[in-house]
């Protein structure tokens, strides 16, 4: 227990502590006690009251700190406060209503402005005030309109669910047509911040901004509906008018007093019944019922006739309210232009029938021609012969009486000459025959010294008449041929190069290339353009105006290019105008490992393409070689529609409405589409076709294109070995479909 009372003051303390040590002083002095306990009480007040004294410092110590904190915690206060009538004085200021409440979402401050205009409920705003009955005072207000549908407790069930959210901006609207904006925000501590700004003036400039839009799209589309040649008109949900234009009027025929607002949908349709019948798509009743149904829609399309045989076309889709529309269009000569079409086509497929029948007729009469040909060929072959082979038993006779070495040298070259032409007929035999399928070669090992020397004894007496130099460099080959029509080949090469060449020379030559023999004929003579050196290969073509008919038929290259291909033997040229020209003809050597290819699939003519009926769509843009090239296809017997680019390409295949068998097209048409794409064009609207790409350009990416697109590309000037490679194909394709 202590003999102090904790409570007094420090001089009170002070007071009660010497009296206590004087009254100790004076029992140790006059005390019963020995004097040993009277000074051990003696130490202990000396003791006791050392402790009192710096128990008193310390008190003092802490009295003096207190006096600090009071003095500190009021000046806290004082600024506090200060801050608080800052911020009152600055909310105040604020136009807008201002509200601040804390984490716990009760009420901290606020401004006169705050709830203003819902005093009739929020009159009470303290803090302390909670969020919620904030929310529900204001949902009781008779300024308030709530939304359609929405009583004041959903409205606040709505309005606390907006406050879990970190950031909110809604608007209300008051009674007098005002509006104001709520904001809220979270502070940093998790408190809330409510900003109510009045917006009334923004709602109603934005209200008379719509307006104005408003009447000037109702201008907008009543003036694009007159300007439009269609009619049209637009019902709502309960069927009646509620725009038009002035087109309907006239195409239907209706008076101005039955369109006007709010005519029924079931009176105009009577009228129609009065001078209108339905000639296409839904009769009368399915149009009246899709009019009445009320759920979504299809679009409909009628057609429905005057009395006068105007056709109209009316076309109905449904509307995003209910309502429906339709627009009506005079097609009357748009039918007109079909039953037109449609009786030219049945005149024009007569006389496709009766053409047919005709170009069957003469297709019978060139096959018997060229039956009766190939028996003349025949028995021409035949009757030559015989004297032939006389003149050559009496030369034979002759030379057994020959003395003379010259002399008989001379009949010894006659008689080649003499086995030559006899060969020669056989060929020719064999030649008229290339045609057929039925010719077999006799392919065999042949040693090109064989064919080459006494070929260089006949020509060498035509190149000295010229005045020429026949040069003929040996060669030790053996080849894999037929030696009658290989000799053939190389006499033609031979004797054009002589005949075409006025001063020089002329080399045969042996090239090894490969697993191949490359037998090349060069000339000094006036060479062959670019251009021309397709057309060299025709039938009775020869580039000279010049030459007689003792310089040849022009039959000869044709000849050697027919042969070729039916041997399997590849024909080349190189030429320029000036300085010459160079054939070569590629034989397989004998014994080669590949094994020796004895025929090729057709002949220059390809077999079988006048039998197939073949329909090519040619678009190419030079005029000159789209005649060429048509010429050409059309003599093989196969039928061609031409085209100058892609547009016409599109257009005739739409008016003709037939799919050609194959396509040849040109890859730079001009300004519209390329080959290439013409080919994708056709094939979206065709389905897939063989197609050939004729082009000059030698770029690796057409060869990627053409190659991605998986049609050949043809070079120009072209091969026509590969142009009628690529048409039998197509001819064969054909049949098997």
């Amino acid at each position: 227990m202590s003999l102090i009372n904790p409570l007094d003051s420090l001089e009170r303390q002070n007071e009660k502590l010497l009296k206590i040590a004087e009254a100790l002083m004076r029992r140790v002095e006059y005390g019963t006690a020995p004097s040993g306990a009277a000074y051990a009480q003696f130490e202990r007040a000396a003791l006791l009251e050392k402790r009192v004294r710096e128990r008193t410092l310390e008190l003092e110590r802490t009295l003096e700190l207190l006096h600090q904190s009071n003095s500190q915690l009021a000046q806290a206060h004082h600024d506090t406060e200060a801050a608080r009538r800052n911020l009152a004085d600055a909310i105040e200021t604020v136009s807008e209503g201002f509200a601040l409440f804390d984490p716990g979402d009760r009420l901290v401050l606020c401004n006169a402005r705050f709830c203003r205009d819902f005093r009739d409920t929020v009159h009470d705003l303290r803090p302390g005030l909670p969020f919620a009955d904030y929310v529900e005072r204001i949902s009781r207000s008779r300024r308030l309109v709530l939304p359609e549908g929405v009583s004041a407790a959903g409205w606040a069930e709505q309005r606390l669910r907006r406050h879990q959210d970190r950031s909110v901006m809604f608007n209300v609207r008051h009674t007098v047509d005002r509006w104001l904006q709520v904001s809220e925000h979270r502070t940093g501590n998790g408190g809330t911040v409510v900003v109510q700004t009045d917006v009334t003036d923004i709602i109603r400039l934005e209200r008379q901004e719509r307006l104005k839009l408003r009447d000037k799209q109702t201008r907008m589309i009543r003036a694009t509906l007159d300007h439009l040649d269609q009619g049209v008109c637009i019902f709502d949900e309960t069927a009646r008018l509620v725009a038009w234009n002035l087109r309907i009027g006239a195409l239907l025929g209706l008076p101005v007093r039955r369109l006007h607002l709010g005519a029924s949908f079931a009176a105009l349709l009577a009228r129609l019944d009065e001078e209108f019948t339905f000639a296409r798509g839904e009769e009368r009743a399915g149009f009246a019922r899709w009019a009445a149904a009320s759920g979504p829609r299809d679009p409909i399309r009628v057609e429905v006739m005057r009395r006068d045989g105007t056709v109209l076309r009316i076309f109905g889709s449904d509307m995003p309210d209910g309502g429906f529309l339709f627009s009506c269009t005079d097609v009357t000569a748009e039918r007109e232009s079909a039953r037109k079409l449609t009786e030219l086509n049945e005149i024009l497929e007569q006389r496709v029938m009766e053409r047919t029948l005709e170009l069957e007729d003469a297709l019978s009469a060139a096959e018997r021609a060229n039956a009766s040909k190939s028996r003349f060929v025949a028995a021409a072959s035949h009757d030559l012969l015989q004297p032939l082979s006389a003149a050559k038993l009496f030369l034979s006779s002759l030379a057994d009486r020959c003395a003379d070495p010259r002399e008989a040298s001379v009949l010894a070259k006659a008689e080649s000459a003499i086995s030559s032409a006899e060969q020669i007929i056989d060929a020719l035999l064999d030649i008229s025959r290339l045609e057929s399928d039925g010719l077999r070669f006799d392919i065999r090992p042949v040693a090109l010294s064989d064919i080459l020397r006494p070929l260089r004894d006949e020509m060498e007496v035509l190149a000295a008449r010229k005045g020429l130099v026949l040069r003929m460099v040996d060669s030790s080959l053996t080849v894999s041929t037929d030696p009658a029509f290989l000799r053939r080949i190389l006499q033609n090469l031979m004797a054009n190069a002589i005949r075409y060449t006025d001063r020089g020379r002329v080399l045969v030559g042996v090239r090894r290339h490969g697993g191949a023999a490359r037998i090349e004929v060069h000339d000094t003579g006036p060479g062959i353009a670019a251009e021309d050196q397709s057309a060299i290969f025709e039938e009775f073509r020869r580039l000279d105006p010049r030459a007689s008919r003792n310089d040849g038929l022009g039959l000869g290259l044709a000849i050697v290019e027919r042969a070729c291909i039916r041997l399997g033997h590849p024909l080349g040229l190189r030429s320029e105008p000036g300085r010459g020209s160079c054939f070569m003809v590629s034989v397989g050597l004998a014994g080669a490992v590949a094994p020796v290819r004895q025929a090729a699939p057709g002949p220059a003519r390809p077999a079988g393409l006048a039998q197939a009926g073949l329909i090519v769509l040619l678009v190419e843009n030079e005029p000159q070689l789209r005649r060429a090239i048509s010429v050409l296809v059309e003599s093989w017997g196969v039928n061609v529609i031409e085209a100058g680019d892609a547009a016409a390409a599109l257009d005739l295949l739409d008016d003709l409405d037939l799919t050609p068998d194959a396509l040849l097209l040109d890859h730079q048409l001009g300004s519209g589409l390329s080959g290439t794409a013409l080919f994708e064009e056709i094939s979206a609207r065709l389905g897939r076709l063989p197609c050939a790409i004729l082009s000059a350009d030698r770029s690796s990416a057409l060869r990627d294109t053409c190659a991605a697109l998986a049609v050949e590309l043809l070079p120009k000037p072209l091969d026509r070995h590969r142009l009628g490679q690529f048409l039998d194909a197509a001819a064969r394709r054909m049949a098997a479909e």
